[in-house]
């Protein structure tokens, strides 16, 4: 056994037997919220989910996330408190495939109290490594979120959860994550008519984490580095991109905020081009354009209508 899944085990029964010595707010159990002093305690793998998760709980749970806010969500390693909050919460929202330690820790810890978001996000995008468009492997784009309409199905299916652990308040979750669903509809409807003149439709980010945003509005993404915003092109692959910013006129480079900007830098530098923020919304820090999912979303509207630009 490795010492992550003894920590992890050893949390695992330290959270059970606090809850069998009676500690406070550990009565109740699940599903008693408007009838009791427990409240839902609700466990999110990273940002989108945990806005989407409060979104819809509204006053009635307790919300975290286990990235930590200016974290990395690819890179995610779990401490054995983490897994105890994993063990103990009435349910854990997350996206299988994204963060291989949360995976883990759910099918050991909480395979029947969990909530694995793929199905209603749709995952049906894919981007391949390689830069040149030969043969290269091809891995699920998890970033759903930057679609509106997509993570509109993901908070339905948390409200239908949570609706499912406390009956009794299964109304106030609907009538949530409808509010939710509006303004997703109203930030859906900004970017389409933000977008739809854009005199450039290729973007060039450092990172490809735009394809589902880039498929609902007509865009092309051309990614400098891979899914993983840890992967480094070689300096053949930042030639063609570089080649390609110059034969198709592109005007600016995006690069994110949790992720150093020297590889867009040195694609804009090649070719003249500028630098702007683009961001993915794995996570909100003092240095994101906004305090919030669609604060920031509306923000990276701006910079593409800017950087495209889109009159």
């Amino acid at each position: 056994m490795s010492i992550w899944r003894y920590l992890a085990a050893s949390g695992s029964v330290l959270v059970l037997a606090a809850c069998a010595a009676g500690v406070p707010g550990s009565a109740g159990g699940p599903g008693t919220p408007s009838g009791g002093a427990h409240r839902l305690r609700l466990v999110t793998s990273f940002y989108p989910l945990q806005y989407a998760t409060q979104r819809g709980a509204g006053h009635l749970a307790d919300v975290s996330s286990l990235t930590k806010p200016g974290a990395e969500p690819h890179d995610l390693e779990l401490t054995p408190r983490d897994v105890a909050r994993i063990s103990d919460a009435d349910l854990v929202v997350y996206l299988s495939g994204f963060q291989p330690a949360v995976d883990d820790a759910v099918r050991s810890e909480a395979a029947d109290t969990s909530l694995d978001v793929a199905t209603a996000a749709r995952l049906d995008r894919t981007a391949v490594s390689d830069l040149g468009g030969r043969t290269g492997r091809a891995a699920v784009d998890p970033h759903f979120w930057l679609d509106p309409t997509r993570l509109a199905s993901v908070a339905g299916a948390i409200a239908a959860r949570l609706a499912a652990i406390d009956p009794a308040d299964a109304s106030t979750f609907r009538a949530d994550a409808e509010a939710l669903t509006a303004d997703l509809a109203v930030l859906d409807a900004q970017f389409a008519a933000g977008l739809a003149s854009c005199t450039n439709r290729y973007i060039v980010t450092s990172h490809q984490a735009f394809g589902y945003l880039a498929g609902r509005y007509g865009l092309t993404q051309v990614g400098i580095a891979g899914m993983s915003p840890d992967q480094e092109p070689d300096p053949a692959a930042l030639a063609r991109v570089a080649d390609f910013v110059r034969r198709n006129h592109v005007r600016t480079i995006y690069y994110e905020t949790l992720v150093s900007p020297d590889v867009a830098r040195t694609v804009a530098a090649e070719t003249g081009a500028r630098t702007a923020v683009l961001d993915p919304i794995e996570g909100i820090t003092t240095a994101s354009p906004g305090r919030d999912y669609l604060a920031v979303m509306r923000a990276d509207l701006a910079a593409l209508k800017a950087g495209q630009p889109c009159p």
